[in-house]
């Protein structure tokens, strides 16, 4: 038997496949690039729409913003300060003692004279302590009279001692050359004579031990009165002290002036230390104001500056810098070089002042303000040419004066800057502007 056909159709049914009429075509290379371009193309377009479609940067409303161009000007190298009118010289009044108002002799803004009584204070506890040291040393003055008196009492006796026993002295020293010319002829014995010696010895002796007892008690003597010179100079400085204390009861000025801030009143307890006025000298004034520590290394006495006092501009003299930072300030003193108008000052008053600091000269300007503190002077924003975008830039400044920054380099005339805070933004690297 015959094997079936493989095939459910013979052979002639089969259709022809046509891989006999495939042919390969020539390959374009340019095809090729030109569809890669495009792909690319189409990929950047899409892109950048959904780059303008995202929000660009921090979104800050402009009307909260303070902008401002940078401009070609003078630099004017000034510093414009608010200075207070202050009296040139004051001495302060201040409580050396404590106690109660007795006495109030003058009145807050009067002028008073060096030595002029101000006021009185009572204290029972010091009045009592200058009779106790008065008596102290009235005490020890009665007890070196004593001692002075008993030295001189001391000392005549010792005199009187000294004269008996020199007379008894000058008797034997003849009596014994008498018993010698009698040893001589024959008519005193040997044994005569040497007890003849011996009292005159004996006399001596006792002259010479008086005389050294004598000097020894008036050194001990002066030597107490001595000490008690120097016990009353003592008690005599310290009663001193309580007096000139005491005195200190009553308040003289020490200064020629006017008397300011004076408020005391009858019956009002006061203490050591307790500030109660001052003395301002009259008619002559000074001012003082706070600078930026930027300027610090930059300030020094002698420079000159204008204020417009009266409609009158006055030139002062810085005459003092007082160094300490205090909030991010120091203070200065300004004197004037000529007396101002009468009456046209007054303690407290405020005057704008400009201190020169140096040459004006052209340049790159932007206006000094709160940007600088937030970025230490080293970057800016900068708004775009449509003025809806900012860009964070590098920047480097000159010096700062009269409200104006120097720019160094990093800006250009007419591009404008935020100047206001950057608070809110320091850590942006751009903003989207809004209105």
């Amino acid at each position: 038997m015959n094997a079936p056909d493989s095939h459910p159709f013979p052979s002639s049914a089969i259709p022809a496949s046509g891989a006999g009429m495939d042919r390969r075509l020539p390959s374009r290379p340019g095809l090729r690039w030109l569809k890669l371009g495009a792909a690319m193309l189409a990929s950047g377009l899409a892109g950048g729409l959904l780059w303008l479609a995202m929000p660009q940067g921090v979104a800050i409303n402009l009307t909260e913003l303070e902008v401002a161009p940078v401009v070609q000007g003078q630099f004017r190298d000034e510093l414009t300060v608010r200075a207070t009118v202050q009296p040139l010289a004051s001495v302060m009044l201040d409580a050396t003692e404590g106690g109660r108002v007795e006495a109030v002799l003058v009145r807050d803004g009067a002028l008073v004279k060096r030595g002029d009584l101000l006021f009185r204070l009572s204290n029972p506890q010091r009045e009592q302590e200058v009779l106790a040291r008065a008596a102290d040393v009235a005490q020890q003055v009665a007890n070196l009279a004593g001692l002075k008196v008993g030295l001189e009492s001391s000392r005549a006796e010792h005199l009187r001692r000294l004269n008996d026993l020199g007379y008894a002295l000058d008797r034997q020293r003849k009596a014994h050359q008498r018993n010698q010319q009698l040893a001589t002829q024959g008519f005193l014995s040997a044994a005569a004579l040497e007890e003849s010696y011996d009292r005159l010895a004996d006399q001596q002796h006792q002259l010479d031990q008086a005389t050294l007892a004598m000097q020894a008690e008036i050194t001990t003597r002066r030597q107490a009165i001595a000490q008690m010179e120097r016990a009353i100079a003592g008690l005599s400085a310290g009663l001193k002290l309580v007096q000139t204390t005491a005195a200190g009861l009553a308040v003289q000025a020490t200064a020629d002036g006017r008397l300011t801030d004076f408020r005391l009143q009858l019956g009002e307890s006061i203490k050591p230390g307790d500030r109660l006025g001052r003395i301002d000298s009259p008619d002559q004034f000074k001012l003082t104001a706070n600078v930026d520590e930027f300027y610090l290394n930059r300030l020094q006495p002698g420079l000159k500056a204008t204020v417009l006092l009266a409609g009158q501009s006055m030139v002062l003299t810085v005459s003092r810098l007082n160094p300490q930072i205090k909030d991010g300030r120091f203070s200065l003193e300004l004197v004037f070089d000529q007396p101002p108008p009468a009456g046209g000052l007054k303690p407290g008053l405020g005057l704008d002042g400009r201190l020169t600091l140096g040459q004006a000269h052209s340049a790159l300007l932007v206006p000094d303000n709160n940007f600088y503190a937030d970025t230490g002077g080293t970057w800016i924003f900068v708004l775009s040419a449509d003025g809806q975008r900012a860009e964070r830039r590098a920047v480097k400044f000159g010096r700062r004066a009269a409200g104006q920054i120097e720019v160094l380099s990093g800006l250009m005339a007419g591009e404008k800057v935020i100047v206001s805070s950057y608070r809110h933004f320091q850590d942006a690297q751009r903003l989207r502007l809004t209105r």
